[in-house]
Order: C-alpha cells, then structure tokens, then sequence
C-alpha cells in the first residue's frame, strides 16, 4: 500500500505536510498573481527588479513548509502564475530558477491570463527538468496515484475543463489540476458545474481562477476546493490567506487551514456618532493588532466632519497601510435650518431632497456638507 494516502497542502499559493502514515505531500498553488498587475508584459522596466524579488519571495514559501517537517513531494500549480501569455525575459528566468529549486516535481496547467500558446512564456523558455507544463489534456502516472491535467489554449474557454476526463475504477487515488470557474453551465472561463465536478470519478479537483478560499467542498464523491491567494491585493481580497492542508486517499480527504500571509487587507466600518470622538469609537472597533493590517475605515453615523488628516496621523503608523473614508451625515439640527427664509435655507433644501432620494449616496451628504461650509465664510460642518 505504498503511497496510499496523499497528504496535500494548498492555498492560491500552499503548502504540504505528511500526516498520519501519509508519505507523498503535493503543493498545490493558482493565480501567483501580486501588485495588482500581477507580473506582466505590460508592466515597466523600471518595476521589472521589485517583481523579481517578488517571484524569489513567493516561490520559497514551499521551503517554508518544508522547514515545518512537511513533506513535499509534487507541486502543483494551477494557473494565473502571470497576467499575460508574454512576459519580460528577466521575469521568466527569475520564475524558471525559482523553481527549478523546489526539490520535486512541478506540474502546471496555465490559466485564462497566462495561457497555453505558441508566444507563451511556456513555450519560449527551456523550462527546469522537474517542471512539467500542461497543454492539451494529459494524464500522469505517479507512484500511487494518477494526476489528470490540461492547459487554456486562449484567454477564453467555453468548454468546461473536466471535459474527457475518464477516470477507471483502479482503487488508485485520482487528481486533477485545472484552471475553471465552478458555477453555471455557461461562461468564458472554463465553466464547471457541481454536477461535472460528481461525475467525473476524482478523489480530489485542485481548481485555480478564484482569489478567494473556498474551503474543502465535496460534490458526489469528488472533493474540490479553491485555495485562494497566500495574501491579499486588494479590499476585495480581505481576511486570512494561507494554506489548506489536506490528508487524502481514495474516497476520504480531510482538511485543515493554515494561515500564512504577512499582511491582509480589511474593512472596518465605524460608526462615530456620539460624544466619545471619532478616534476613540474607531480604537474600540478595531482588532488588537493592526500593524500587519492594510485598512480601510469607512466612518459612518452623525455628527460633524471629523478631521480626516488628524485621524490618520494618529491611526496611520499603527498600520500597514490605511485609508479613510467620510461616509457620516450631517446633523438633524443643521437639517432644521432649511426652514431659514434665506439663502442657506434655499440650499439646505434641496439639498435634503437630494439626499432623501438617494439616502445611501455619499456624495449628497458631502455636497451638503461643504456647500453649507463654503455659504458660511469656510468652516467645514
């Protein structure tokens, strides 16, 4: 029974580990993507040197596992590694040696933003002897298992991934890595249906093309999941980033998160009504640690502006990064002078049918709030 229990890792970047009598670990990664671009053709050279220290960084994270006493035996890498089917030379080398020091086997199956095609990166570059590139579908016999996986052939796909995909009742445990969007039946992306997913007699689907974690899901007998990314790009990328860490065999996975990211984005909506002060309502609403957090405060409730420069001197150096935002209202009582015979009561007035038209609208509290200040010799409300 050598190699039949899989033990596997994963997030959008992951990681892999050996459980109880497990003695094979898979990696498995998707949408290496960072710096929002990602690294592109397209981005400058001027950033070329910052992109490749990113792809060094990122790329030791399996060593990081290792270090852990995790085995690692297969890394698998399910698309969206870069933002483009081209990219600049030193990126592809920097990539190509990053993991030509993984010390086991790399499976690839590109993604709809670095696709499979006769200007890709993938085929341009004589890529390290333990990587292997998926492109039409393929299946790969390893000891013990059986690893199914295919390439997009274009930055649009209609036809779902699993397509062809047969596997035989060997008692052998079955994987796949695709890149896909789990959903409809239709779609540019490589749609996926739960019931593709049930049908297609895997033991475990490694999807790539979601940032975010799905945590494990199961549909018939399959277990799926997306990894999400190892640390975010963005608010809508917020919370923990990690690994997934899974212990697999034929018919039974089980899994279990490990966070890894140094620094995650999070939203914080804070209502600052009330004599307390905007800065001490916003201390109460927030986590003990902030420092690894890029933040956005969002300050709702009623009152007067609240100084937004001096806020984020305070706030700003106990953060990563930090952004703030007015979203308050003006109060009641400076609403009641719309009933001033003047011009202020003029403007104040249609100024609230404004804002009860569009209740959820910031911009209408914000014009209120600086066309009363500019009518009353600058002083902000």
């Amino acid at each position: 029974m050598l190699f039949s229990k899989l033990a596997v890792a994963y997030l959008f970047f992951g990681g892999a580990g050996a459980g109880t009598c497990a003695v094979m670990g898979v990696l498995e990664c998707a949408n290496l993507g960072r710096y929002g671009t990602r690294a592109t053709y397209r981005t400058t050279k001027k950033s070329q040197p910052r992109l490749i220290r990113w792809v060094r960084s990122n790329l030791r994270v399996p060593h990081e596992l290792l270090s852990r006493g995790w085995v690692l035996c297969l890394v698998l890498l399910a698309g969206d590694l870069l933002d483009s089917e081209r990219v600049f030379p030193e990126t592809a080398q920097a990539l190509s040696k990053a993991l030509a020091s993984i010390p086991c086997p790399v499976f690839i199956a590109p993604g709809n933003h670095d696709f499979y095609g006769p200007r890709s990166v993938w085929t341009a570059l004589d890529w390290p002897e333990n990587v292997h590139i998926f492109d039409e579908l393929e299946q790969v016999e390893l000891p013990g298992c059986t690893l199914w996986g295919r390439a997009f052939s274009d930055p649009h796909q209609a036809a779902c991934p699993l397509e062809g995909i047969a596997v035989p009742d060997d008692g052998r445990l079955h994987l796949a890595v695709l890149h896909g969007n789990v959903g409809g039946a239709e779609g540019d992306y490589g749609p996926i249906t739960p019931g593709d997913i049930a049908a297609s007699g895997l033991d475990y689907l490694a999807l790539g093309h979601v940032h975010q974690t799905s945590g494990l899901q199961r549909e018939g007998e399959t277990f799926w999941a997306y990894p999400g990314c190892p640390e975010g790009r963005g608010f809508d990328e917020t919370g923990e980033k990690g690994v997934l860490y899974l212990e697999a065999e034929p018919g039974r996975v089980t899994a279990q998160f490990v966070p890894l990211a140094k620094v995650r984005y999070e939203i914080f909506t804070v209502d600052i009504t009330g004599p307390e002060g905007a800065l001490s309502n916003i201390r109460e609403a927030l986590p003990g640690r902030t420092r690894d957090l890029v933040g956005r405060l969002i300050l709702t409730g009623e009152g007067q502006a609240p100084d937004l420069a001096n806020l984020e001197l305070m706030l700003a150096p106990e953060f990563y990064g930090l952004t703030i935002i007015d979203r308050t209202r003006m109060p009641q009582d400076l609403w009641a002078r719309r009933e001033e015979d003047a011009l202020t009561g003029l403007f104040l007035q249609a100024m609230w049918d404004k804002c009860q038209a569009a209740p959820d609208d910031p911009v209408c509290q914000l014009a209120a709030r600086y066309g009363l200040a500019a009518l009353e010799g600058g002083e902000e409300l």
